[in-house]
């Protein structure tokens, strides 16, 4: 269920970007990479019902022994825009979530 909703996620995030919505592709980015997380914390036991994309990053960000790319990654989901609604410049979080995803549904 999950991964299809990581694609549908992905493909809006990528389609946002190309009419140059940027806000709107990090939305999608942000729950793209929270159904990786949810993912990952079903597979290990340790999801938490009824949550956001937001709250699942978060869970899986305090998971102890989490490798620390994975974790600076996770943290970019969780910034906070700046005044002018932007994140910094180097960020990307659709290629973010796709990193995520391949991290953690291959490693």
């Amino acid at each position: 269920m999950h991964q299809s909703g990581f694609e549908a996620e992905i493909e809006m995030a990528e389609a946002a970007r190309l009419v140059g919505n940027e806000g709107r592709a990090r939305v999608c980015a942000r729950r793209a990479a929270g159904h990786v997380a949810w993912n990952y914390l079903e597979t290990h036991g340790l999801l938490i019902r009824n949550r956001s994309a937001y709250d699942y990053l978060l869970r899986l960000s305090e998971i102890e022994g989490i490798d620390p790319d994975v974790q600076r990654v996770i943290g970019r989901f969780l910034l906070k825009v700046d005044e002018a609604y932007q994140l910094p410049a180097e960020i990307d979080l659709i290629a973010d979530a796709r990193w995520l995803a391949d991290r953690l549904n291959n490693g």
